[in-house]
């Protein structure tokens, strides 16, 4: 590895502790919070709402965190983050006390805040990586995810039937770990980019910028790939529990999800290195696909397992493939709006999908299985839509894509 690439490791460590231990009340939450809300909730078609509150959170802060790390850094911008998941799981953990449904969503909206942040790792891996290590260090902090999977569906068995009040335990949890992992990012050292020199080119403006082909398609098939499987995994714990299974299973599904979102990281980016992130990204909407089929064809346990794993893979090659295109295909200068705008299309999307989710889970058909077989069938037009955008940057000339 080159030398220039020691801080870039050294920084990479940071971000890969950060995704196991912050990054564990994700599952924790994704786990719990639909399960919560159907029991506060007036209207069970509500149920995920919550977790669609933190969605929505996440996509309002995305712009406003790029532009706070422009200024201030990275290592402010996260701790900003690590502050709003513990405010948000206090009011979450309140909202239970009371049994106020709508308190819990509050909570859940403050918990974007960190969602956000938490969306940048990525990003902050490649900001002082070399061209060749960028695709790597990319992959290894979002291997980081692996031990998330294991330590947050974990502690929602020894935590949600803890306490008196139902997954209470879970929320104190959560706060527990966004205290602890803050101190990781004393160990970052990413410069913060400098302030442009008045008259000195600022690089493009958004509008040019979503208009180059290689960063619409990156932007596209990111979206889809997040929002497809927030869809599902919204969904899947209600499913889960809904055919008769127990929550325990559900947490188990879960961590079988989240396992195969990021252990393929280890050598995602060396695919990408070998193979080029389009090909990638069209594996990755290939497995989402056969994720699909297999949720529709059946709701034994097993088919929850094998399908929940395919759209982790999915999503991994999928959403690695075009984070990977994406950060080189814009200039230092223009990182801050780029990234910013990214993240807030993206979560938009993925807004959409988990609001969407629940609707679909709870008030479609009149049953769990017609309702599980809505939420699957409702990724087909999207996948054509991002298949659809890498067919036509395939076929634009080599030099009108950039």
């Amino acid at each position: 590895m080159p030398q220039t690439d020691a801080l870039a490791r050294r920084n990479v460590y940071v971000l890969v502790a950060a995704q196991a231990i912050l990054g564990a009340q994700m599952p924790m939450i994704f786990t719990i919070a639909g399960l919560a809300g159907q029991g506060l909730a007036p209207n069970p078609c509500w149920a995920t709402l919550p977790i669609t509150a933190a969605v929505i959170g996440s996509m309002l802060t995305a712009t406003p965190i790029s532009a706070f790390m422009s200024r201030y850094g990275r290592r402010a911008g996260f701790v900003v983050g690590a502050g709003g998941g513990a405010l948000g799981a206090a009011i979450g953990a309140y909202g239970l006390i009371t049994q106020s449904f709508w308190l819990f969503v509050l909570g859940s909206l403050f918990t974007g805040v960190y969602m956000s942040a938490q969306g940048f790792y990525r990003f902050a891996a490649a900001d002082t990586a070399s061209e060749t290590f960028r695709p790597k260090a990319i992959s290894w902090v979002m291997a980081g995810g692996l031990l998330s999977a294991v330590i947050g569906p974990q502690l929602v068995k020894v935590t949600a039937q803890s306490m008196v009040v139902p997954f209470l335990g879970t929320y104190l949890a959560v706060i527990g770990l966004n205290l602890v992992g803050v101190f990781l990012f004393a160990g970052l050292k990413i410069p913060t980019p400098k302030a442009p020199v008045a008259g000195a080119f600022a690089g493009r403006s958004r509008g040019e910028l979503i208009r180059t082909p290689r960063i619409a398609v990156a932007v596209i098939v990111a979206t889809v790939s997040y929002a497809l499987m927030n869809l599902v995994m919204t969904s899947s714990p209600l499913a889960v529990v809904g055919c008769g299974f127990q929550t325990a299973d559900a947490a188990d599904v879960v961590t079988g999800h989240v396992l195969a979102m990021y252990a393929p990281s280890f050598v995602t980016g060396h695919i990408i290195a070998r193979f080029g992130a389009e090909r990638v990204m069209t594996l990755g909407l290939v497995i989402l696909a056969a994720s699909g089929a297999v949720a529709i064809a059946g709701v034994d346990l097993a088919n929850f397992f094998v399908a929940l794993i395919l759209l982790g893979v999915g999503w991994n090659f999928g959403f690695i493939g075009a984070t990977t295109m994406l950060a080189g295909s814009h200039a230092p200068e223009e990182r801050g709006r780029m990234q910013g705008m990214n993240d807030l299309i993206v979560f938009g999307g993925v807004t959409l999908a988990s609001f969407s989710s629940g609707g679909l889970m709870n008030c479609s058909g009149g049953s769990v299985q017609a309702g599980w077989m809505a939420v699957n069938m409702a990724m087909l037009p999207f996948l054509v839509l991002a298949g659809g955008a890498l067919i036509w940057l395939a076929m634009r000339p080599r030099e009108t894509r950039v």
